[in-house]
């Protein structure tokens, strides 16, 4: 077989691997021969979800609990997974969380709780593994930004600056660690329709404005990231790193606005 996109025998780590996009992205991995640990912020959930992935797996997935937005708890899941499979060959930094209120109406609690889960926690995870794949001479991390990162949406601030910082964070990483062979790329999903969302595009005209902006006129799933995540770790991305990959359906492409397909004639 062609091993220009396998991804198997890797020990992959993804964080916020619970459900949605982060579970996801670990079952790809997973029924593709990867060793997978998941990570949650309580051990029961992390636990249930590495369950959920063996169905197909190659290999028996790992829970462990860890919220990363706590130092020490994230040192502590690098400590476990480094002592128990030597090394990580893929990061999938997914963990993240969001209050969509007007700017005026952000708390200081509301803002350092965004932050401190969806930016320096992916920074404090990215370091403590990025110490052995530098050391080793190899490895990828691939953060998960957003639309956001291109341009803010209304009433999300802290989200918004927080997906913009994932994009920094990933080209700085990609600069610093590329001469070690390590790579640091992101993936910015669209409209994805998972079951924290479900509820806000139920919403008829927000469904009728995601899909009608959206060029393949759909929202996006879950799976639909997989294919990107699983070529950004295999061999076939080889020289591609500090890049921010959009999977949005083709939201970024432009405006779709309701000009005439054909302008009328002069009178």
């Amino acid at each position: 077989m062609d091993d220009l996109f396998s991804v198997s025998n890797q020990v992959v780590v993804v964080s916020g691997g619970t459900r949605g996009i982060g579970l996801a992205i670990a079952a790809g991995f997973a029924r593709r021969g990867a060793i997978v640990v998941v990570t949650g912020r309580t051990a029961e959930a992390a636990n249930q979800a590495a369950a959920n992935l063996r169905d197909g797996a190659l290999f028996l997935p790992l829970g462990v609990a860890c919220d990363v937005s706590k130092a020490a708890q994230v040192h502590e899941l690098a400590q476990t997974v480094l002592a128990t499979f030597e090394r990580v060959d893929v990061l999938v930094n997914v963990a993240g969380v969001n209050r969509r209120k007007p700017a005026l109406e952000v708390t200081d609690d509301d803002f350092d709780f965004i932050m401190n889960t969806n930016l320096r926690g992916a920074f404090l995870l990215s370091r403590e593994i990025g110490h052995a794949m530098v050391a080793r001479g190899a490895g990828c991390q691939i953060n998960i930004a957003s639309l956001n990162t291109d341009r803010p949406l209304k009433n999300v601030m802290p989200y918004a600056v927080s997906k913009a910082g994932i994009a920094h964070l990933t080209r700085s990483l990609a600069l610093e660690w590329g001469p070690s062979g390590v790579r640091v790329n992101a993936i910015a999903p669209g409209f994805i329709l998972t079951d924290l969302t479900r509820k806000l595009w139920a919403d008829e005209t927000m469904r009728a404005w995601g899909e009608g902006n959206t060029p393949q006129r759909r929202l996006g799933t879950p799976e639909d990231l997989v294919g990107a995540a699983i070529f950004l770790a295999s061999p076939a991305a080889a020289f591609i790193t500090g890049q921010v990959l959009y999977i949005d359906g083709g939201f970024t492409a432009g405006w779709s606005w309701p000009i005439p397909a054909v302008a009328p004639s002069p009178p």
